[in-house]
């Protein structure tokens, strides 16, 4: 992922991600939850963290849960003894010894089994280790940044997560929106990437035809940032046009604009948007009517209708007044 080393965008939902980095990586928290989507940008959040604090000048380790094997837990994170009558020829420090006096990201820690979780917390709480085949402990200062797009509370319900290590996390959480959320932040990042990639690829391409502004919005961009990021490279690699063209959305992303529009009843977007409206002023109506549609089968009811449609009760709220509904 190529995403900016600074968090992009203006909505009011990452600007209070912002603040809530500022406050956190400048306290003295040693372990904090980081909540996000595929594609939000938990690594970025954990890198700005680790930047703003005073431990800048230390390791940043980033480590994937999910690709350490089960069996090599203990010699990945704590290492391992020179061994006298092992195979073992030269001493392994481990990750926990690299990430020393710095930050250890441990990125969708859900992976971990039970046993490992155990191991895990009690790092947290003693703040020493023993590398495998020394009898000497080692003290450690670390902050632990963990990140998952899981909801942890219903993976401890499920017996997946252990309930002591879920609340040693959840003292310090950082939620990050998905990109449907967050306003005109997915243009805001379209001219970030259209700007990187020009660059990239020796190319000129000069932002978007209007009508792709009105596409962005609508989209609810399941990858979020990662897949934003991953259309336009795409469509730097097979089109040569100097701008961004409508004809150059997939099929796919299209079909699911429709698709919306089957909420309101109506049997194809050309129904809703008649012949002689604007793209905006049609794509407006239908979002009109996907909000009222919800809100009739939710008896009025804001927060079960922004369920519904997937976004927060604040998303739901600005978008209406956006569209000056009541």
């Amino acid at each position: 992922m190529m995403y900016s080393h600074e968090i992009i965008g203006d909505s009011t939902a990452i600007l209070e991600v912002k603040k809530m980095v500022q406050r956190v990586a400048r306290s003295k928290a040693l372990a904090v939850l980081i909540y996000g989507e595929t594609g939000t940008g938990k690594g970025l959040i954990a890198e700005k963290l680790h930047q703003q604090s005073v431990r800048s000048q230390k390791p940043f380790i980033d480590v994937n849960c999910a690709s350490i094997p089960v069996d090599l837990f203990d010699q990945e994170f704590f290492g391992q003894e020179r061994g006298k009558l092992s195979n073992v020829l030269l001493r392994n420090n481990g990750l926990i010894n690299a990430a020393n006096g710095g930050t250890l990201f441990l990125d969708e820690v859900p992976e971990l089994n039970h046993l490992s979780q155990t191991k895990l917390l009690g790092l947290l709480d003693r703040r020493r280790f023993r590398r495998i085949g020394s009898v000497r402990d080692v003290e450690v200062d670390i902050r632990f940044i963990c990140a998952t797009n899981r909801i942890l509370f219903k993976e401890v319900k499920a017996g997946k997560f252990r309930n002591d290590l879920y609340f040693r996390l959840q003292v310090v959480s950082i939620n990050i929106p998905p990109l449907r959320e967050r306003g005109d932040d997915s243009l805001i990042l379209a001219e970030y990437f259209i700007k990187e990639f020009n660059r990239r690829y020796g190319r000129t391409v000069k932002g978007w035809e209007p009508s792709i502004s009105e596409i962005f919005r609508a989209y609810h961009w399941p990858g979020n940032v990662r897949e934003l990021e991953n259309l336009l490279e795409r469509i730097f690699v097979l089109e040569t046009d100097d701008q961004i063209l409508v004809k150059h959305i997939p099929p796919r992303i299209m079909r699911e604009l429709e698709s919306g529009a089957s909420l309101t009843h109506s049997n194809s977007l050309t129904e809703i948007i008649g012949v002689n409206k604007s793209f905006q002023d049609a794509t407006s109506e239908f979002q009109v009517k996907i909000i009222q549609n919800a809100l009739s089968l939710k008896n009025g009811k804001l927060s079960q209708a922004a369920d519904l449609l997937g976004l927060s009760r604040h998303a739901l709220r600005h978008q209406m007044n956006k569209l000056h509904m009541r």
